[in-house]
């Protein structure tokens, strides 16, 4: 049987009328290149997932993991994916090819924030590039360079609320910025990143669900 609902929220002002309006430390929080925060997180980082859509509005989210690192920043608006041997389904490849958007998200075990970057994709084959993207003595067979039009660090609640990271060590020395301090830098917040990181973690603790 084929559920139906009575309650459909379908307009902005409905679901702002539940959920509110984010705060100046999100709305400041998105910058639209690569700094020294993201830098570090992508260096670090040895798996991602991707997001694209065809034309017609199909969806589709790859993940890609390699030894950290793998994505290499070829400057602070410029990102190249290798694209090694699979499937040969080529979801996101085609989708690039019909349409450029795309999203990403990095993750680094143990880390649990997560960075977000959007922008514009497109393949090449360019013989520089995927020597610079060889794993092992071998090239992949193309890299998305993405063009960088959004940046920004995600809260960890999605990770707490998951337990992903729960068999990591807490108390091994974090090897990325705290969150306070990328929001701090990215958003160029009247704040020290010390007040904004305890502010997080209270908001960890009490407004989980």
């Amino acid at each position: 049987m084929e559920l139906t609902f009575e309650k459909v929220i379908t307009t902005e002002q409905e679901l702002r009328d539940i959920m509110g309006y984010p705060s100046e430390i999100v709305t400041r929080k998105t910058i639209n290149y690569i700094d020294e925060h993201c830098r570090v997180f992508i260096e670090k980082s040895p798996f991602i997932t991707i997001a694209t859509s065809d034309l017609k509005g199909n969806l589709d989210v790859s993940p890609k993991g390699d030894p950290a690192g793998f994505v290499k920043i070829l400057s602070d608006k410029m990102l190249a994916i290798p694209d090694r041997p699979g499937n040969h389904k080529a979801d996101t490849l085609t989708n690039i090819i019909q349409n450029p958007n795309i999203g990403l998200i990095f993750l680094i075990p143990g880390i649990k924030e997560t960075l977000r970057v959007n922008g514009e994709a497109k393949i090449v084959t360019d013989e520089k590039v995927l020597e610079l993207l060889s794993c092992q003595g071998k090239k992949p067979g193309f890299a998305i360079i993405v063009t960088v039009k959004e940046a920004f660090m995600h809260c960890a609640k999605c990770i707490i609320r998951s337990n992903l990271w729960t068999t990591v060590d807490e108390r091994q020395e974090r090897s990325i910025a705290t969150l306070g301090k990328a929001l701090v830098d990215h958003g160029k917040l009247d704040i020290s990143s010390e007040e904004l990181d305890e502010m997080i973690k209270d908001d960890e603790k009490t407004n989980l669900y």
